[in-house]
């Protein structure tokens, strides 16, 4: 199966036959990244307080950020609205309840049933109490679901469990089953070594089979979605370019990344996850940050990658991560110093506000560093 960039392995069995194929490219690996639908919700018998209540009474603005919305006497039943621009609050009598329209949208994955005992409201991110509502309108409509994504493997050479699906295929086979196909996606290097596609996963059946123009004795396989993506979750469009970079073996130069947008700085980021390898953390460590590129959140996660694990290194992708190797095991002894040069650059960049892009209060610089203190690291600004 060398010489495709592309394996996919069967992960839940271990009897030495579990390549399921190689092929030259993946098509529906990677898309555009769609984020949540724009959508208006009504807060019934809604009772606001703090930065919520100014906004409906005209003495603040009308944008509040996220709102958090807990069923009461169902503590665990939480849900939440995000990027909120109150639009009306109408008042049916003098001192009585406000109807709160309000246009946002809701986090994936969290329309529940509402609870008739009513909600408490809390801002997401600034832990403020935003007050009470009796019920609300539209959180649990369901917005019209998107047709699950089919996937193609582009030169294909099947390995036996692939085959057997195509041949179950080819036979009219009526089972489903026979033509199921489940697989993780590996990276393969020029070298031959895989490196595993964090949350990349084939599942789907086997739908058609074509000759491929891509290589002689090659196939093109179509697989059919059937209540989900047939390939997933989506990667940035984009995110391939990040991956090819890798196939040479780990970059030999530093801040390779720079020219990548966020998307693509967090694909390479995990990239560098992907490939790491732990070794011995370095103890009492001096580690110099190159701060000339970090004009973003992702851009430090890769600056800090690199600063501690040289060109191509790992030291978390995310603020959870980035806890867990300050807590040692990932190159660096808990207490270590991060000399961060051009610091300033990072400052003007990691500023209070919005982050649209994960849709919560952006991090700042200072947030930072606390952390980075509270680790016990000594961070010297130059």
């Amino acid at each position: 199966m060398i010489g495709l960039p592309w394996l996919l392995v069967d992960e839940t069995i271990d009897d030495g036959d579990n390549v399921v194929a190689a092929c030259a490219d993946i098509d529906g690996l990677f898309a555009p990244v769609s984020e949540p639908p724009l959508e208006r919700y009504s807060l019934l018998d809604c009772r606001p307080t703090g930065r919520l209540r100014a906004a409906c009474d005209g003495t603040g603005p009308l944008w509040v950020g996220n709102i958090g919305l807990e069923a009461l006497g169902s503590p665990d039943l939480d849900q939440e609205l995000l990027d909120v621009t109150v639009v009306s609050a109408l008042r049916e009598s003098r001192h009585g309840p406000l109807d709160v329209v309000l246009s946002g949208r809701m986090r994936a994955g969290t329309r529940k049933s509402p609870d008739k005992m009513g909600y408490k409201l809390a801002g997401v991110g600034f832990d403020e109490d935003f007050g009470l509502c009796g019920d609300i309108d539209g959180v649990c409509r369901q917005p019209p679901a998107p047709l699950p994504r089919p996937a193609t493997l582009l030169g294909c050479r099947p390995g036996t469990r692939l085959q057997r699906a195509i041949d179950a295929l080819e036979r009219g086979a009526a089972s489903r089953h026979r033509r199921w196909v489940h697989a993780s996606v590996f990276s393969v290097a020029h070298d031959g070594t895989a490196t595993r596609l964090l949350d990349a996963g084939l599942g789907a059946e086997v739908s058609a089979v074509r000759p491929s123009s891509l290589g002689e004795g090659l196939v093109d396989v179509e697989f059919q979605p059937t209540y989900a993506d047939a390939i997933g979750p989506p990667r940035p469009q984009h995110a391939g370019d990040v991956w090819e970079r890798w196939r040479d073996g780990r970059p030999a130069m530093l801040a390779s990344w720079a020219s990548y947008d966020r998307e693509l700085r967090q694909e390479w980021a995990g990239a560098a996850l992907a490939h790491h390898r732990h070794g011995v953390d370095v103890a009492d460590g001096v580690f110099e940050l190159d701060g000339r590129h970090i004009t973003d959140e992702e851009g430090f996660y890769c600056a800090i990658g690199e600063a501690v694990n040289g060109p191509g290194g790992y030291f978390g992708w995310n603020l959870g991560a980035l806890h867990d190797c300050l807590q040692g095991g990932w190159g660096a002894a808990p207490g270590f110093q991060l000399i961060w040069h051009d610091s300033a650059i990072a400052r003007a960049s990691l500023k209070p506000g919005y982050d649209r892009r994960w849709w919560a209060p952006a991090l700042t610089m200072d947030q930072l560093v606390g952390l980075l203190t509270v680790a016990g690291v000594d961070v010297d600004l130059r």
